[in-house]
């Protein structure tokens, strides 16, 4: 049996964070990067916005959920510690905080990096240090003298490290039609909820035959397919706090590490301990 049938679970609340005044922290042809740093409990979420500078998304601690529109292209990237999410100028965009986090926000000048959509990459040691370093000292007031100079040093060494980062395979495309959204985003709240179609049929307002032709038409793939790949962004996310196999099995709704394990290794041909090293 390869995985248990949930309980009844109650989708967990959220709480909303305001969006800060933008323009705050905008960057500048003198000022090309500014960083912020922001605590985020468990399940708060700064709610859609976007702006016309290219944002870079981590977290020192804790995993934390960003969900991006452009256009009729939507996607969710689930984000453990020592990845990035690049979101360029003019990307709507929201962060979720699946646990608490320590989030860390770039704000980059358009121009200032070369990618035209949305990247999941690897927050080297290096990068995340340098990010600290320029949250710690950014102020409403352009720097000045030695100060200045400081800053421009770190900023081209940030910009240099994101260039040289490895991109991660990580994302999930997300719908357009509102009874599949609706599907997808209760998913990515609760990962273990409904293991097949039939479970959500009642629950959207469609039927088995109808969710499984929208998930075809509308994100190329099938419900088990694309639900696969959530749960091993989660149980990335588990990993890197170090949680046992069999518990991260457990907390994804499969009766055994075993079960998880061959659920792992059909979908990206090797084991998790390998893939999670890797990804």
């Amino acid at each position: 049996m390869a995985a248990r049938p949930p309980a009844k679970r109650t989708p967990p609340s959220r709480t909303p964070l305001p969006v800060l005044d933008p323009e705050r922290h905008a960057p500048s042809p003198q000022r090309p990067v500014r960083a912020r740093a922001r605590r985020m409990a468990s399940s708060m979420e700064i709610r859609p916005h976007h702006h016309a500078w290219g944002q870079l998304v981590f977290s020192a601690q804790g995993a934390v959920r960003v969900e991006t529109q452009d256009g009729e292209r939507g996607h969710a990237f689930i984000v453990p510690p020592g990845r990035a999410v690049w979101i360029p100028p003019g990307v709507q965009h929201a962060v979720t905080a699946i646990q608490q986090a320590d989030l860390r926000t770039l704000y980059v000048q358009a121009g200032a990096l070369p990618w035209p959509a949305c990247r999941v990459m690897e927050a080297s040691p290096l990068m995340q240090a340098v990010v600290q370093a320029l949250a710690d000292g950014d102020t409403p007031a352009a720097p000045q003298g030695a100060e200045q100079a400081r800053v421009q040093a770190l900023t081209t060494l940030l910009l240099d490290e994101a260039q040289r980062a490895r991109p991660v395979p990580l994302g999930l495309p997300l719908p357009q039609e509102p009874r599949l959204r609706r599907l997808c985003q209760a998913l990515l709240d609760d990962p273990g909820r409904h293991t097949d179609l039939a479970g959500w049929a009642t629950e959207v307002g469609a039927s088995e035959r109808t969710l499984h032709r929208l998930f075809r038409a509308e994100l190329g793939t099938g419900f088990r397919e694309w639900r696969a790949q959530l749960l091993l962004a989660h149980g990335l996310t588990l990993a890197a706090r170090g949680t046992p196999m069999g518990v991260i099995a457990a907390e994804l709704g499969y009766a055994s590490a075993s079960a998880f394990s061959a659920m792992v290794t059909r979908t990206v041909g090797m084991p998790p301990k390998r893939f999670f090293a890797q990804a």
